[in-house]
């Protein structure tokens, strides 16, 4: 069917519960110069006069938020709705708590966006979240495929739990004009040891050059980190289905020996920042944008930052992907997305369905994108054909596009298979900082077989509270 056809079918089913609810005048919406499609305003119609709440995770950049704010608005104005938007900092650490209580409480908004690979799990196994197969359904026979990691983290027996709303680029950032210096040829791909090794050559304390930019401290970036480089290893939180704890492993022993090395080594010290080891979440954003590192791993937020703020930074970064490990032949690096979900008892279901539907084409997301670039990018694959910028935006962006629709999952050499089942426990592992945590024990003298036991114990004891019992 045609795109306008489909979606307008789409959008009056998905509408339809909440329609007659709603009540309100049948009026047209008032015009507007707005790109929010004729069948979304029709569908509606009906609900003029109401309102909903959004909780936002919030985006790096002020700008991109407020780029978000302005999609919203015209949303609203062209529908004739109120929409509330509330900013939330996901690294809080009890988001998921918080949220929970509100839902069970009867007070939560009506529509959230999360990263999909952090939270969905753990929402979905409180039971805080409402089906929304039909809008990804309906979502895909319009603009194809969703992300492909979307489909592992935002599925749960057959149902779709949340809407890809965008694509996350992950990434890895080396100064190329630094390396140029030392004679270095930058890269597509390095092991986690070479890598390493390049940080180490290009550091010059004496001109703050410090070539490794990462923290183990309790941070979203450190967790990344360390949790990347132990799957590279051939070490992981659990096992595929994601149902037993598998991190005590002499492949987790292995990489947590090879990291702790780095924080622990005379050898490396000249690489490491002063005060690494107490870096928050925002720490390495803000010392690669001052320009004194040489190798950070990020989302997309940083470069996003150094491009739209004119920043040197920016035309000297070299970007490739995850580093390789001995368990693995290519990055296991499988970016992440946003996903919109309609919490249970959302009192009105309907906007909510259709503000999602909305926010995900390219008139809505593209100025966001702009003021995130590489960090906001399409999760639906004809999305990245609907407007110029995503195809030709960043010399960066047909890596991302091509890292949000591979094939997967992507397999190591002894058998674990990426993305793994999404997992309650797994995600509620990464949200204690159970694997920051336990390198900082490593990083205070503690032996890595020991560490990586007692970091074992506690996840399973996370688990087990999260209906897994081990």
């Amino acid at each position: 069917m045609e795109r306008r056809n489909f979606l307008g079918i789409g959008a009056g089913v998905l509408g339809a519960a909440g329609l007659a609810a709603c009540g309100g005048g049948t009026e047209a919406p008032p015009k507007v110069a707005a790109e929010v499609p004729k069948e979304l305003l029709d569908a509606a119609t009906a609900l003029k006069g109401s309102t909903m709440g959004l909780l936002s995770q919030k985006l790096y950049s002020t700008a991109a938020n407020e780029r978000l704010d302005a999609s919203i608005r015209k949303f609203a104005e062209a529908t004739g709705t109120t929409v509330e938007n509330s900013l939330v900092q996901a690294d809080a650490g009890d988001v998921v708590a918080k949220i929970d209580a509100e839902v069970k409480g009867g007070v939560a908004r009506d529509m959230a966006f999360m990263t999909d690979s952090r939270f969905i799990a753990q929402f979905h196994a409180l039971g805080d979240l409402e089906d929304v197969t039909e809008v990804v359904t309906a979502l895909t026979a319009v603009y194809g495929e969703p992300c492909a990691e979307a489909k592992n983290f935002c599925v749960f027996d057959g149902k779709w739990y949340a809407i890809p709303y965008h694509f996350i680029g992950i990434g890895s950032f080396l100064r190329k004009d630094w390396m140029q210096d030392k004679g270095i040829t930058p890269k597509d791909a390095y092991t986690w040891e070479e890598l390493r090794d390049v940080c180490l050559a290009i550091s010059d304390p004496g001109k703050r050059r410090f070539g490794w930019g990462m923290t183990v401290n309790r941070s979203g970036d450190g967790n990344g980190m360390i949790e990347a480089l132990i799957n590279s290893y051939g070490g992981a939180v659990a096992s595929n289905d994601g149902r037993k704890v598998t991190f005590d492993s002499p492949e987790t022993v292995q990489a947590v020996t090879f990291l702790g090395d780095i924080y622990t080594n005379a050898k490396y010290k000249p690489m490491l920042p002063p005060g690494v080891d107490s870096w928050t979440d925002t720490s390495n954003n803000e010392n690669w944008l001052a320009g004194v590192l040489g190798y950070t791993r990020n989302s997309f937020s940083v470069y996003a930052d150094s491009k739209t703020k004119k920043n040197p930074v920016y035309a000297n970064t070299h970007v490739f992907s995850d580093c390789t490990g001995p368990a693995t032949d290519k990055s296991l690096l499988l970016g992440q997305s946003q996903g919109f979900v309609v919490f249970k008892g959302a009192k009105n279901g309907a906007l909510a369905r259709l503000l999602a539907q909305y926010l995900i084409t390219a008139p809505a997301l593209v100025g966001v994108a702009k003021e995130a670039p590489g960090l906001v990018m399409p999760a639906w694959q004809k999305v990245w054909d609907d407007d110029p910028f995503f195809a030709g935006g960043d010399p960066a962006f047909p890596m991302l596009r091509t890292m949000s629709q591979q094939p997967l999952p992507l397999a190591t050499k002894n058998g674990l298979s990426f993305p793994q089942k999404a997992s309650a426990g797994q995600q509620a592992v990464v949200a204690a900082y159970v694997m920051t945590d336990m390198m900082q024990q490593v990083v205070q003298g503690a032996a890595p077989a020991q560490a990586v036991k007692d970091a074992h114990a506690k996840m399973v004891q996370i688990f087990t509270q999260q209906g897994l019992p081990q």
